[in-house]
């Protein structure tokens, strides 16, 4: 979270760089598990670091079962991890226009590939691969042109 308040930070680096450097408190805020409650579900106590209100909107609880979802996103990545299997070799198959165009692209040993676009850039999917999961719906064949999509792919 980046928009902590200054009297709520604790880091250590935040202590040595004299209130410069903000340093890992954004990223240590407790997650949202349910609705509501003094920590969202966190513990019983209040959170060690401020909660925004919208954290209830986004907690675990509110997506459950929500197609669309980050957390059902997650669960059925995990769900191909496990499915698709194999060895933990992974072998980076990205071009240089990929990698230009913001496409990290690697592939699996068992043949599945990974695609995770981190710029604007429509990109279009490789020949002979399936989607068998997208962050975000596809664009005429593509990874969608917003920021920050993914793709699994497997081989058909």
């Amino acid at each position: 979270m980046a928009d902590l308040p200054r009297e709520a930070l604790e880091d250590p680096t935040w202590e040595r760089s004299g209130g410069r450097v903000k340093g890992r408190d954004g990223c240590r805020v407790p997650l949202p598990w349910t609705w509501s409650g003094p920590s969202f579900g966190f513990g019983a106590e209040g959170s060690w670091l401020p909660q925004p209100e919208y954290f209830g909107e986004l907690s675990a609880e509110a997506q459950s079962g929500v197609a669309g979802s980050t957390l059902e996103l997650y669960r059925e990545a995990l769900r191909l991890r496990r499915a698709l299997g194999g060895d933990e070799g992974v072998e980076w198959v990205g071009s240089v226009e990929e990698l230009s165009a913001g496409v990290l692209h690697f592939r699996r040993s068992t043949g599945w590939h990974s695609l995770s676009k981190l710029s604007a850039v429509p990109v279009p999917l490789p020949e002979g691969l399936e989607v068998v999961l997208a962050s975000e719906p596809l664009d005429g064949g593509g990874c969608r042109r917003g920021p920050r999509s993914g793709c699994v792919e497997r081989l058909r």
